[in-house]
């Protein structure tokens, strides 16, 4: 994976994603550049997938801080 695809936001991904789409169901493909595009749609994937996982530990760290929190306050007299 590139350096460029790390450092691009889920949302430039993901539009860069769709571009490449939009390109490959055109009638006039160019077949020269069918396996780069498809390469690259990978990479953006993976790094979209990534994130998506990354952000999801976040979510479920920041969530079980708050519960122990709670829990933690329920215990104390």
């Amino acid at each position: 994976m590139s350096r460029e695809s790390n450092k691009l936001s889920f949302g430039q991904a993901m539009t860069e994603v769709e571009d490449i789409l939009a390109n490959l169901e055109r009638e006039d493909v160019d077949i020269d550049r069918l396996g780069a595009e498809v390469k690259r749609a990978v990479e953006l994937i993976t790094v979209c997938r990534e994130k998506l996982e990354k952000t999801d530990r976040e979510v479920r760290d920041l969530v079980k801080g708050l519960q122990d929190d709670d829990a933690a306050k329920e215990d104390t007299p």
